[in-house]
């Protein structure tokens, strides 16, 4: 139930962003989800993509540094309080929360988490009856 992101390095330049994307698109590999941080010099850009391996072997062949970094994607139903159930399963795990953001996928909303013990992070809130999504499922979503 991990999901393979794509952590992608990039200078706070203009255009940069840019090249990324246009990349991605002239392989038709689509973007799912993406965050974006920045300094005053560099920036993170964390993106699933519909095809992880290809896109991380195209950026590379564009010169564009890229690695895999493991997620976890949960079903977060439209209810008060499901966030702070998923944080406390995640707390109860040991584990700690290194980033996270948001997936939109019609009905539910989703959140991807990045946390220090991705596996028994991901089997907790399985066994707290929370729903991941499979790789195969995050990678194929559509609008």
């Amino acid at each position: 139930m991990l999901i393979k992101q794509l952590s992608v390095f990039i200078e706070n330049r203009e255009g940069r962003l840019l090249e990324v994307t246009d990349v991605l698109a002239k392989h038709d590999i689509n973007i799912v989800t993406l965050s974006l941080a920045d300094t005053s010099e560099y920036g993170i850009l964390r993106v699933i993509v519909s095809d992880p391996e290809r896109g991380r072997e195209v950026l590379k062949e564009a010169g564009i540094s890229a690695k895999f970094t493991d997620v976890i994607a949960v079903r977060v139903p439209n209810k008060s309080g499901q966030l702070q159930q998923i944080l406390k399963v995640v707390s109860e795990a040991g584990s700690n929360i290194e980033y996270m953001y948001v997936l939109s996928t019609g009905v539910n909303s989703s959140v991807i988490l990045k946390v220090s013990d991705t596996q028994p992070v991901a089997d907790n809130l399985q066994k707290a009856g929370f729903i991941l999504y499979k790789a195969e499922e995050v990678y194929s979503f559509q609008a």
